[in-house]
């Protein structure tokens, strides 16, 4: 494993970071989450806490206004999915929609958007996925085609989270159809921009606070200058992204399977059944020993995969693979355990188990599926 390079200043930031995160979790966060799972409603002012609090700029360069520390991110991201999956998902999608700009923004665009996403006086979103191109994400139908000084944008992007609650959007599209991948080019849009539209509210089985919609680009019109990079380095843009983005889904898995184990434990010590704790039964014991087993495992490799990331190793898309496949995995199978052990109570929305459960699912589809990131390991494994 390697080791973290980082300061004495930056190890005390990251104390002191996780000790407010926690606060406002037991305080704020924690009393809120079986509510927002109950409405679906979006909890602003928990996003506006957050901002308060400088937790949305974590991952960002100092000089923009961040802590410049992944590890300390997926940190972060974990104690508040412990709680409430989708209010983790808040931080998460923040940084997901900045990191085009930070691998591929001219300083001009850093400058322009950058301080404004670490302190949440913006909010932004990523747009990919569209009806026939999810894990095959380069057969994107979606076009930009140049007219002028701007871009005009046409298509349909699916499953877009937070778009609704956002001021800017990641926009993938093809600026040159025959080209393929290497035709496809990427875009921040302002989704108050002539032409860009909210389409289909989705209704989901988990993270139901975040919301998730289709983004219809109808003759979207956009200044040129709104271009990341070059023409046709849009699908490298976007697979850079996802090096970086899929710890940070790790970290939201990691926390529900960690949220899921510590509830599970707790109502062991203090059920009884049979004269006896439910805690004193060795197979259930050895059920919550497995759990834990697998969440520790799970949180060295991601806390790896993030070290890679501070350090910028030419291996993040194997480490994202690899910790993204392993805390998503987890999260299904320890919420699914805690769920059995609290036995018909862990099927009521009385308890946070079951919530866990719907919300760890999406973590082995979004970002990439299981089968996609078993993909992106086997060719590492394989030399290919």
């Amino acid at each position: 494993m390697l080791a973290p390079d980082r300061s004495p200043d930056v190890i005390e930031a990251e104390k002191m970071v996780l000790e407010t995160v926690r606060q406002l979790v037991a305080e704020k966060v924690a009393p809120r989450a079986a509510a927002i799972d109950a409405s679906g409603e979006y909890p602003r002012d928990l996003r506006d806490l957050f901002a308060k609090n400088d937790l949305l700029g974590i991952p960002f360069p100092e000089e923009y206004g961040g802590l410049g520390s992944f590890l300390t991110y997926v940190k972060v991201v974990e104690e508040v999915a412990k709680a409430c999956a989708t209010s983790a998902l808040i931080i998460a999608v923040q940084e997901l929609g900045a990191l085009p700009i930070m691998i591929a923004g001219s300083p001009e665009q850093k400058k322009h958007y950058l301080p404004k996403l670490a302190t949440g006086e913006l909010m932004t979103s990523y747009a990919l996925t569209e009806s026939t191109s999810g894990s095959d994400a380069a057969n994107m139908r979606t076009t930009a085609v140049r007219d002028g000084d701007h871009y005009v944008l046409n298509g349909t992007k699916v499953f877009i989270t937070n778009v609704a609650v956002a001021d800017l959007c990641i926009v993938f599209a093809s600026t040159d159809p025959s080209l393929g991948p290497k035709g496809v080019s990427a875009f921040v849009c302002h989704t108050d921009d002539p032409g860009f539209k909210l389409g289909k509210v989705e209704h989901k089985m988990g993270i139901r606070g975040s919301p998730t919609n289709e983004v219809v680009l109808d003759g979207c019109r956009i200044p040129a200058d709104r271009l990341l990079g070059s023409e046709g380095e849009g699908f490298r843009i976007a697979m850079a992204t996802l090096d970086k983005s899929r710890p940070g889904v790790a970290a939201q898995a990691l926390g529900i399977a960690q949220g899921a184990l510590d509830f599970a434990a707790s109502y062991l010590q203090e059920r009884i059944a049979f004269g006896k704790p439910l805690a004193k039964q060795q197979g259930l014991q050895w059920m919550i020993a497995d759990m834990d087993c697998e969440t520790q495992a799970a949180r060295l490799l991601l806390y790896e995969a993030a070290t890679r990331c501070d350090l910028g190793t030419d291996d993040v898309t194997y480490w994202g693979a690899l910790c993204k496949l392993k805390c998503g995995d987890v999260a299904m199978r320890v919420t699914t355990d805690a769920v059995q052990l609290l036995g018909g109570y862990g099927y009521m929305t009385e308890y946070p188990v079951e919530r866990m459960m719907r919300d760890a699912k999406i973590t082995q589809i979004y970002e990439g599926t299981q089968q996609i990131q078993r993909i992106v390991i086997a060719r590492k494994t394989l030399g290919k």
